[in-house]
C-alpha cells in the first residue's frame, strides 16, 4: 500500500506539472507562411469574420490568431515518464482511455495469472515433497474428494501443466505492457510531429516528355517523366 500511494502521488505531481507547463508554453502566431487550416478551430458563436485570401487567414478586427504547437521531444519524454501524459500534452484526450484501459486490463491479467501461478506452484511443491502435512493441492477439489481416489501421476502432470500455463500467460501480459508502453511513446512522438506536417489538399502533378539516351542502343528512347507534389 505505501508503494501504491507513492506511485499515485508521483503521477499526480507529473500531471500537475504537465498542465502547468502546457499553460505557460508559447503558442505559434498564424501567418501566411505558417498557416495550417486543419489546426484552426473556432467556437460556433464566434463573432470574428474571417477572410481567406490566397494562403492567408486574417480576422476583420486585425486580431492575430494563435494555435497550439506541440513539441515532439517534450511529448516523447512525457510519455516515457508515464504512458498517457504524451497524449494529454498533444491534446488528444480521446486516446487516454485507450492507453489507460489497456494498462489496467494488462495489470489485472498479470496479477490474476500470477496469483494462479503461485497457487499451482505451491500445490505442485506440496505434492512432490511427500510430506503428509502439506496438502494444499487438495484445495482444488471438492471437500468430499478423497486423496486416495486420485492418481498421483495424473496430479503431477496436471499441476505441472497448469503451472506452466499460468506462467506463460503472466509473461505474455508483461510483454504486452511493455508493448503498450512503447506504442504510447511512439504515438505521442508521431502525433506531435504530424502537427507540423503540411496536410493541405493542394496536390500537383508535373509531367514532361523526355529523351533517354542508352549506351547499348545508338537510337534514343522517348518517354515521359512525372513528379507528384503534396
Amino acid at each position: 500500500m505505501p508503494t501504491l500511494r507513492l506511485i499515485i502521488t508521483a503521477l499526480c505531481a507529473a500531471l500537475f506539472g504537465l498542465l502547468a507547463s502546457s499553460a505557460q508554453e508559447p503558442e505559434t502566431v498564424i501567418t501566411a507562411d505558417t498557416l495550417d487550416l486543419s489546426l484552426v478551430t473556432l467556437p460556433a458563436d464566434s463573432v470574428l469574420s474571417l477572410e481567406i485570401c490566397a494562403d492567408s487567414l486574417v480576422s476583420a478586427d486585425g486580431t492575430q490568431m494563435r494555435v497550439f504547437n506541440p513539441d515532439p521531444t517534450r511529448a516523447t519524454w512525457l510519455s516515457v515518464l508515464c504512458p498517457g501524459l504524451g497524449q494529454i500534452y498533444n491534446r488528444k484526450f480521446w486516446k487516454l482511455p485507450i492507453v489507460v484501459g489497456a494498462y489496467m486490463g494488462l495489470i489485472y491479467a498479470t496479477s490474476w495469472n500470477n496469483t494462479m501461478l503461485t497457487d499451482y506452484t505451491t500445490a505442485y511443491n506440496d505434492l512432490m515433497d511427500n510430506d503428509p502435512d502439506t496438502k494444499s493441492y487438495m484445495n482444488f477439489f471438492a471437500p468430499g474428494v478423497s486423496e486416495s481416489s486420485l492418481n498421483h501421476s495424473w496430479l503431477e502432470r496436471t499441476f505441472q501443466s497448469r503451472k506452466n500455463y499460468f506462467r506463460r500467460n503472466r509473461d505474455l501480459c508483461i510483454v504486452g505492457m511493455i508493448g503498450v508502453y512503447l506504442v504510447a511513446i511512439l504515438d505521442a512522438y508521431v502525433d506531435a510531429s504530424l502537427a507540423h506536417f503540411d496536410i493541405s489538399p493542394d496536390l500537383s502533378l508535373n509531367w514532361s516528355p523526355v529523351i533517354f539516351q542508352q549506351t547499348r542502343n545508338p537510337l534514343p528512347s522517348f518517354g515521359v517523366q512525372w513528379a507528384l507534389s503534396f
